[in-house]
């Protein structure tokens, strides 16, 4: 079912874009964050890169947005910005950077009045901690964000099933992390060792894997990584390619899954180490109107790699809560 957010506000995400251009008049829209945040809002990013006609579409890691704040960011914008914690210094500085400018700003976060909160107009809380699906009410209510300002700026045909999605995705992702555990301990042990892993999807999962690369990876194994959309395999990294190289495909179900396909067979072809998780395992596309699949994938890929991780980290022993620099040191 579509999860109800524990707002500051009574509004709902349809009320809060409803009160925004009741307001003015919107033409651009901003979404800022950075690593796993980030990474998170690019769903939406996507959704209506591929579905607006008019609006402009834009997506910054936090200091690119305060250090080289595009001209673009005035009383028309709407910037949506997104920290778990909600004190990640420099998306706490965009905001207040959003609002000189006369952004409307509106925030998501888990950490209830937090500085997150200090310079956003409108904040959706959302869970983490409690399952699997709750770590992606962040995604989800950033793609609600989303859909509702474009179905009210400039409507929408698929509004509806889009709507339909959210009341079915969090618990198809539930469900399919639960149903992970076995395939994830057997991924944990073949990958255990690995000194560095590469990563690739595409489409609306792009940044999940760049999540999954730079945080999963780097930040909480210290297992060296990188990380490339499928389409661009064919023009640089496939010229590591080699028996054994370990390669994750998260591989979509949709419109771009030709892309991640080509990809994988050339993978084969030269006995690559390779994992795949695939959103058509997981049954998405029986769930899901086609007209709006692509924009779900990354829920379900995502709820299913967190299982992935967790199991690495148990085999290697190094908690995913493990740090070295991070919160530990000024940086």
């Amino acid at each position: 079912m579509r999860r109800n957010s524990n707002m500051n506000s009574t509004l709902s995400p349809k009320d809060i874009v409803k009160e925004i251009i009741a307001n003015k008049e919107v033409e651009s829209i901003v979404f800022v964050g950075c690593g796993a945040s980030k990474a998170d809002l690019y769903p939406a990013k996507y959704f209506l890169e591929q579905n607006a006609n008019k609006l402009r579409i834009s997506h910054f890691t936090a200091n690119e947005f305060n250090y080289a704040t595009p001209r673009s960011i005035n009383d028309h914008t709407v910037v949506i910005s997104a920290s778990l914690g909600g004190t990640t210094p420099e998306t706490v500085q965009a905001n207040a950077v959003a609002k000189e400018q006369g952004a409307t700003v509106v925030s998501l976060t888990h950490s209830v009045d937090s500085p997150l909160t200090k310079d956003a107009d409108y904040v959706i809380y959302h869970r983490f901690t409690e399952d699997y699906a709750a770590k992606l009410e962040k995604t989800g209510y950033c793609l609600e964000l989303a859909v509702e300002l474009l179905n009210q700026i400039e409507g929408y045909k698929d509004y509806d099933k889009m709507m339909d999605g959210f009341d079915k995705i969090y618990d198809l992702s539930q469900e399919s992390a639960k149903g992970a555990r076995l395939q994830a301990k057997k991924f944990a042990e073949r990958f255990k060792n690995e000194k560095v892993i590469y990563v690739m999807s595409s489409g609306a999962t792009h940044e999940v894997a760049y999540s999954t690369s730079i945080c999963l990876m780097m930040e909480m194994q210290w297992i060296h990584s990188g990380t490339f959309h499928s389409g661009e395999f064919f023009h640089g990294p496939f010229e590591i390619t080699d028996k054994d190289v370990p390669f994750i495909l998260l591989m979509n179900d949709g419109r771009t899954r030709q892309m991640d396909a080509r990809a994988l067979t050339f993978l084969n072809r030269f006995d690559a180490k390779i994992e795949i998780v695939d959103a058509l395992d997981w049954g998405l596309s029986a769930h899901i109107a086609k007209e709006v699949l692509d924009y779900f994938n990354p829920f379900v890929i995502t709820a299913v790699f967190r299982v992935y991780a967790e199991e690495l980290a148990e085999v290697r022993q190094h908690p995913l809560t493990k740090r070295r620099y991070m919160w530990k040191l000024e940086y």
